[in-house]
C-alpha cells in the first residue's frame, strides 16, 4: 500500500477486506496444514483498520471508555478518525503498539444476585482486536465442522436448535448437550489449591 494514498472510506474498505478474507479462507481450505507466516501486514492494512474502526464505532460499547477515558465519539470529533488510524497504523507497522490495561467493572448477572467482572478495553485496543479478528477468523473458520455453532459468524443458538429439530424429526434419537461451567476452576482439578488463584 502506498503510504501517500488516501485512506479508503468504509464503502471501499469492506470489499477490499472481503477480498483479503476470501483469499485467506481459500488458502486455509485448500491446504489445512498451511502455515501463515506474514499476517501482521494485513492487520495494519488501511482497509482492515478502517473496517475495524467502523465495527468498533458502530458497536454499542463505543459509548464506553477504557482506562484512557476516550470513547469513539471523542476519536471522531476531537482527534479525527484519519489521524487516529494513521497513528495506530504507524504503531502497528513499527511494532511499537502496546495494549493498555483494561478497565475492570462488575455488572449484575441476569436473574441472579451475583455479579460478573467485565474488562473494558480502550477504543484503540478494540480496533486492533477487531483488525486481528478480521484477519484470523477466515483462517480458523476453515477448520470448524459445519455443525459447530458456538461464537461463529452468521451462526447462533437458534440455528443449532433448528438443526436439532430437523434431525430429531427424522428418526435421530440422541442429543448430547454439555455445559463446561467451572471446568477450568483450579479447585475442581486440584483440591489442594482450593482458594488459591
Amino acid at each position: 500500500m502506498n503510504t501517500d494514498a488516501p485512506w479508503p472510506d468504509t464503502k471501499t474498505a469492506w470489499p477490499r477486506v472481503l477480498k483479503i478474507q476470501t483469499k485467506l479462507h481459500q488458502w486455509a481450505t485448500d491446504d489445512p496444514g498451511r502455515r501463515f507466516d506474514d499476517l501482521w501486514n494485513l492487520v495494519y492494512d488501511p482497509a482492515v483498520l478502517v473496517e475495524a474502526w467502523h465495527r468498533v464505532r458502530s458497536n454499542r460499547g463505543a459509548r464506553t471508555a477504557g482506562v484512557d477515558g476516550e470513547i469513539a465519539y471523542y476519536v471522531s470529533v476531537v482527534r479525527g478518525e484519519q489521524a487516529f488510524l494513521s497513528e495506530l497504523r504507524d504503531e502497528l507497522k513499527t511494532r511499537r503498539f502496546q495494549p493498555l490495561p483494561v478497565r475492570e467493572v462488575t455488572i449484575p448477572k441476569p436473574g441472579s444476585t451475583k455479579r460478573r467482572r467485565l474488562g473494558i478495553a480502550t477504543v484503540r485496543d478494540r480496533v486492533v482486536q477487531a483488525a486481528l479478528k478480521l484477519v484470523l477468523e477466515p483462517i480458523f473458520e476453515a477448520d470448524f465442522q459445519p455443525f459447530a455453532y458456538g461464537f461463529r459468524p452468521e451462526r447462533r443458538a437458534h440455528d443449532a436448535i433448528a438443526e436439532i429439530h430437523y434431525y430429531t424429526s427424522r428418526s435421530y434419537e440422541w442429543i448430547v448437550e454439555g455445559d463446561i461451567k467451572a471446568c477450568l476452576v483450579p479447585s475442581t482439578h486440584y483440591p489442594h489449591l482450593s482458594g488459591k488463584r
